[in-house]
């Protein structure tokens, strides 16, 4: 696993690109959870998406560390 990576000449956290790669799978299922109704089942529709986050970003982290 990467500790830093090199943006432009300027050294980042390996976690800011696991949060990059993340937010834009999350927004990509978003979209699609939201057209298909997926959201109409729960109580509390915030919360389910702060979970899908949360296990998009563990889950390439963990996948991530294993490469």
């Amino acid at each position: 696993m990467f500790a830093e990576i090199d943006l432009l000449g300027a050294f980042m956290p390996a976690i800011v690109a696991y949060f990059a790669a993340s937010l834009l799978l999350f927004i990509v299922a978003d979209v699609l959870l939201t057209k298909s109704g997926f959201y109409r089942l729960f109580w509390h529709a915030p919360l389910i998406r702060v979970a899908l986050f949360t296990i998009l970003f563990c889950g390439g982290g963990l996948v991530l560390n294993l490469i």
